[in-house]
């Protein structure tokens, strides 16, 4: 009998508590009065959601090839996700989950694509290390997480709390990120699911987004407020 499989969420809770444990009670005080800056500020209403048309984009990989929205939706529906960097231990494990949900992505006509706002070099780093299979897009400056509506400014506080140099790994000194979002996106670009969370340590479970593309009535959004 196979093992039942962990979830994500309580794989990313094992995470927080871990880290939790290990620093002090001003730091966490940061994160969550960040998280609950974020989450007032109305990204979560102002964001792309479900029954908005989705914005085109083209992006370069981590190889320097162009990828554009409207050439894999010609294949089908596109799964796309956002991950901060390579430097988040909730992003990474993000990614490997949907790499492990993949198969069943594409089974109903999906493809995965992920955004960050990394350099390229620093984007195939993160690809290699959780070899994945599936496109990680390096989106400089954020330029389209803005036009989806959720890219966030980092709190002084909360940058002090990154200080081991994402301006290396972003190519700038901007401090913005963006929310943890997931959307699915039909083939006439329309969001059919998204998944949009203030809190980056929340993120959708895979399986949740496999259910979506076997719904023959796309009538789910799961927006964290």
């Amino acid at each position: 009998m196979a093992k039942n499989k962990t979830t994500l969420k309580s794989e990313l809770n094992m995470i927080k508590e871990n880290f939790e444990s290990k620093v002090s009670e001003g730091v966490i005080n940061t994160i969550n009065e960040s998280n609950t800056s974020v989450k007032n500020s109305g990204i979560l209403e102002k964001a792309k959601k479900k029954g908005d048309i989705a914005p085109n984009f083209v992006l370069y990989n981590a190889l320097g090839n162009p990828i554009e929205l409207k050439d894999y939706l010609h294949k089908g529906k596109v799964v796309l996700t956002w991950y901060r960097g390579g430097w988040c231990p909730y992003c990474n494990l993000t990614l490997r989950k949907l790499q492990d949900e993949l198969q069943n992505f594409k089974a109903n006509g999906a493809n995965l694509i992920a955004l960050t706002p990394e350099l390229p070099d620093k984007s195939m780093t993160t690809a290699e290390k959780n070899d994945l299979e599936f496109e990680v897009l390096s989106d400089i400056g954020n330029i389209i997480a803005k036009t989806y509506g959720i890219v966030f400014k980092m709190s002084d506080e909360m940058a002090q709390l990154h200080s081991f140099g994402l301006e290396n790994y972003n190519g700038d000194n901007s401090h913005e990120l963006p929310i943890a979002a997931t959307y699915v996106i039909n083939e006439n670009r329309e969001i059919i699911y998204a998944f949009l969370d203030a809190d980056y340590r929340n993120r959708t479970e895979p399986s949740e987004i496999t259910k979506i593309l076997k719904a023959k009535q796309y009538n789910s959004i799961k927006i964290h407020k």
